[in-house]
């Protein structure tokens, strides 16, 4: 009868350990992602370019990402957000800052049948909103004058132009499991991001401008991530 009844337990245990690795296999792992990015606004440099009191735009940027990655049945699917920036110039003189924000989401497929090793093509639709600003060099400004006329004080503000763009991505990524931590994972995302249409580019108000420089999105980008499943979706 003891037997029996340790047998059950044992049985239940097992069922139980088994049913909880498999909903664990299930969930989505969380994304952490630091990488660089090449993107040429031809147009609003081109146009920044006939005004020498300004820096044109860098053409890469820093990027941050977070989002989750889940894979099941080979099938991945993916949600991530993403902002990135770099800055041209001296910051304390004549520069230029170049920000974005966006989102994007993906399908794949892992393409690798192997319990350590991910390896997927991706695509995914998503929205990216952008920022330039141009900073001009105002050390020959004096300070009194600033305080004393609100000409010299709008004069050394900085020119502020807005973007957005509805995207699709192309792209690859891999990653490697962690031997003595199968919940983490190390890896790389790569690929090309294009806009479906180009758009002019707006005031810091998002209003219309007459005779605006237009661009499109057409952007490379490299990420390392870093994926791990946190504990309270472990059970």
């Amino acid at each position: 009868m003891k037997m029996m009844i340790f047998s059950c337990l044992l049985t239940m245990s097992v069922i139980s350990v088994a049913q909880d690795a498999k909903k664990s296999s299930y969930m989505p792992k969380m994304m952490h992602g630091i990488g660089i990015t090449f993107q040429e606004f031809d147009g609003l440099n081109s146009r920044i370019a006939g005004f020498p009191q300004y820096k044109e735009l860098k053409e890469h940027m820093a990027t941050l990402q977070l989002g989750w990655l889940k894979e099941h049945n080979r099938l991945i699917s993916g949600f991530s957000f993403t902002a990135g920036t770099s800055r041209a110039g001296n910051r304390e003189t004549k520069n230029s800052i170049l920000r974005f924000y966006g989102f994007s989401a993906d399908l794949g497929y892992n393409v690798l049948n192997s319990r350590r090793i991910m390896l997927y093509p991706l695509a995914g639709l998503g929205y990216e909103k952008y920022q330039a600003k141009f900073h001009k060099d105002n050390s020959s400004v004096d300070f009194n004058n600033v305080l004393q006329s609100t000409t010299e004080q709008s004069g050394i503000r900085p020119v502020d132009f807005k973007n957005s763009f509805l995207t699709y991505r192309l792209g690859a990524g891999f990653a490697l499991k962690s031997a003595r931590r199968p919940s983490h994972s190390i890896g790389l995302q790569a690929g090309y991001i294009s806009s479906f249409k180009d758009h002019e580019w707006r005031s810091t108000e998002d209003q219309q401008l007459k005779d605006a420089p237009e661009d499109g999105l057409q952007r490379i980008f490299v990420t390392l991530t870093f994926l791990c499943q946190p504990k309270f979706m472990k059970h």
